[in-house]
């Protein structure tokens, strides 16, 4: 008869933690709730993203405070080492500290042993073997009650009742905390300082936090400043190696580590994952489907490797605003990069990456002018570093400059509306870099110019936007392209609109629109020109002339389903509802404009309405409100380009509202009301802009029966005031 297993008489075999565990309190704390409520917990993520250290600690802790429920101790496993998978059941008899000479299955061995004991067995790094390691897993909790495990490991088990648990790389502010500790105790005399915390800071960041890749960096810091680390990254998984003596093979270089990931990937997974490198950011499975699907690798398999991929923690899922989209880690992107570039496909996968973005762009102009225009905003905004790669590529190639000058072109809406003027003038200036000009691709230098033209016209450059629209016009004419002869015309009375010559704007803005209506033109576009030219009559006048033209414009967009032109049309008939004296249809149509333009995050249009919500403002009565109004709006300018365009008349409500709310309150205290709303962010404030009036009081002022003195928006002279 065989010798029955021994009971080892020690409470577990968890080693020492060698350095100290940084951070991670609020994970620590959700894995022992989890391990309260499942038998099972595992915890996923990425190759040195500290999965094992977590799980021992959360171990440790267990070990330390559920004496009673793990009265036979915790017990780890390491199985990291492990390929061939016969010797799974033997490695955890070892770990337990089991002996056993009898020919019975190890796996009745260990079942046996566990059956009448209450312990926690942590099992780490089972993942080549996760097939065979989830199905004992299954079979000792079905036999032994008293066991709970503890698993660390690239996917899940997949077993019924196991809890998940993704570990993320650590917050930025942990992840410098550990960067700074393992400096120093390599080399004592480091600390951090305000001279090399920006630098510090930055290396978390370019290396995602990813603290194996952190402590790894540390040791580097001995000999080099981080500036000089940082320089090196280009080349990280050469730079970052060396990890400490004894440790796990695939700890001692960070090419080990996601190369061990790497190693235990199908040839197809592999195939994905390096053509996934050339994605930044995140991306969805259609652009995943295009770019990365070929005769080698069907697009009906896409789906099933991602699933795999993301099963792995290669693939980060997330919830957008633009829907369910994937993400790589940089670290395992760049890893990626190197096996494309050694498959020598990297070229072809950049240039079906900027194919892929070149049609998106074109679908989102499209459907700019639709009631998706929200989410066309959130999708452009998701996919900008991928946009921005796109713009690239097309540089790189000489050839294909009439590209990068398309889809720099064509995102005008997201330029002009979406608050990134500053970017898109860098992308129209760059593609619009090249002397050569292909005949056969002007229609994508014209439209380039013109929006650089627009780009241009809104941060306050009037010389270079005349520049680009009296190029864009000449060309128009040249080639015979009557749309883009249209849009030079728009713009060039959209720079005399915020230049204050009123005349010549209400001329050229009057000639586009029926160039436009001529070629059949109507969008987003053309709706704004319409709005800009009632802008002209309302500031020569003509308010009925404007309040016929813009709610035109309303209606429109009301049926078509289109909110960014609309709120610069509620803009203009708030400025007329104000001029005669309906402050309370001003203030609805204003916050409306608001709501809308904070959505888009369209800078020009939120600090006008701003602007003109603080004349409402004074004119209810409360002046403390409008000069708080006032000094929120007044930074953003910054984002735009020269406040208020240098116009009088664009200027002249903040004037206004200067005069009157100082006259009510006093320089010193309308400086101090004026000195809290430079205090508060951009959404407290957006917040503050849509409350109620009667939700607040009057900031200590009585409020004034009537229509204050001088409400009525001054329209001719307005470009006379000097501006303060």
């Amino acid at each position: 008869m065989g010798q029955r297993p021994l009971r080892s008489t020690a409470g577990g075999n968890l080693p020492s933690e060698l350095g100290r565990f940084i951070g991670r309190g609020g994970e620590l704390a959700e894995l022992g709730r989890l391990l309260e409520s499942s038998r099972l917990v595992t915890v996923t993520g990425v190759g040195g993203v500290g999965k094992s250290r977590l799980v021992l600690a959360a171990a440790r802790a267990a070990a330390e405070g559920s004496q009673e429920r793990y009265c036979d101790g915790v017990w780890l496993a390491e199985l990291a080492t492990l390929r061939d998978p016969a010797l799974l059941e033997l490695a955890l008899a070892e770990a337990l500290e089991l002996t056993d000479h009898t020919t019975r299955p190890p796996r009745t061995v260990l079942a046996e042993h566990l059956a009448g004991r209450r312990l926690l067995l942590v099992l780490d790094g089972f993942e080549q073997l996760v097939d065979e390691c989830a199905g004992l897993v299954r079979e000792l909790l079905r036999r032994c009650p008293g066991l709970r495990v503890l698993a660390a490991g690239r996917r899940p088990l997949a077993l019924d009742g196991e809890l998940a648990f993704p570990l993320a790389p650590p917050a930025p502010e942990e992840a410098l905390a550990l960067l700074a500790a393992r400096a120093s105790a390599a080399d004592p005399a480091f600390a951090v300082t305000a001279e090399n915390r920006a630098a510090l800071v930055e290396l978390c960041a370019r290396l995602d936090g990813i603290p194996l890749a952190l402590e790894l960096a540390a040791g580097r810091l001995r000999t080099l400043s981080p500036a000089q680390v940082l320089a090196r990254l280009e080349d990280r998984f050469a730079l970052l190696t060396g990890g400490a003596r004894g440790g796990l093979a695939r700890h001692r270089a960070l090419r080990t580590a996601i190369g061990w990931s790497h190693e235990l990937c199908t040839p197809a997974e592999r195939l994905l994952w390096a053509r996934l490198s050339v994605f930044a950011g995140q991306f969805d499975l259609d652009a995943v489907e295009y770019v990365c699907a070929g005769p080698d690798l069907p697009v009906e398999d896409v789906l099933d490797l991602v699933g795999e991929l993301l099963a792995q923690s290669l693939l980060v899922r997330e919830e957008t605003p633009a829907g369910v989209r994937f993400r790589m880690l940089e670290t395992v992107r760049v890893y990626g990069a190197g096996w494309l570039e050694s498959l020598g496909d990297a070229g072809r996968l950049r240039r079906r990456h900027r194919d892929w973005y070149v049609g998106l762009a074109t679908w989102c102009e499209l459907d700019w002018f639709s009631p998706r225009q929200q989410e066309v905003a959130a999708l452009v905004e998701a996919e900008l570093p991928n946009i921005r790669l796109a713009l690239e590529c097309c540089l790189d190639e000489p050839d294909e400059a009439h590209l990068g000058q398309y889809l720099a072109g064509t995102l005008w809406f997201y330029w002009a509306g979406c608050g990134r003027l500053t970017e898109g003038r860098h992308w129209l200036d760059r593609t619009l870099e090249p002397a050569d000009r292909a005949v056969e691709y002007e229609t994508s230098r014209l439209k380039a110019l013109w929006v650089l033209g627009y780009v241009a016209a809104l941060q306050g450059d009037a010389a270079a936007s005349m520049s680009a629209l009296y190029e864009c016009r000449d060309g128009a004419a040249q080639s015979g392209n009557p749309v883009a002869a249209a849009y030079a015309v728009h713009r060039m009375g959209c720079l005399a609109l915020v230049s204050d010559d009123m005349a010549r704007a209400r001329e050229l803005l009057g000639a586009a629109l029926e160039q436009y209506r001529a070629a059949g033109e109507l969008n987003s576009n053309v709706l704004m020109c319409q709005v800009e030219l009632g802008m002209a009559l309302a500031f020569l006048g003509d308010l009925p002339g404007a309040l016929a033209l813009c709610g035109e414009v309303r209606e429109i967009c009301e049926e078509r389903g289109e909110r960014w032109t609309k709120a610069y049309a509620l803009y203009v008939l708030a400025y007329a509802a104000l001029d005669a004296g309906r402050t309370q249809e001003a203030r609805r149509l204003l916050t409306e404009c608001v709501a809308i333009n904070h959505v888009f995050h369209d800078l020009v249009g939120l600090v006008l309405a701003l602007e003109l919500l603080a004349l409402v403002t004074v004119a209810e009565g409360d002046a403390a409100e409008a000069a708080v109004l006032q000094g929120a709006a007044e930074p953003m300018w910054g984002g735009v380009g020269l406040q208020l365009f240098g116009s009088g008349y664009f200027n002249a409500p903040r004037l206004m509202c200067r005069e009157q709310a100082g006259e009510l309150l006093g320089a010193e205290r309308y400086a101090a009301y004026e000195a809290e709303g430079r205090e508060l962010s951009r959404e407290a404030l957006v917040g503050r802009a849509l409350r109620d009036p009667a939700e607040r009081g009057a900031g200590g002022v009585p409020r004034q029966a009537g229509r204050p003195r001088g409400s009525r928006v001054p329209r001719g002279a307005a470009a006379e005031q000097p501006q303060p």
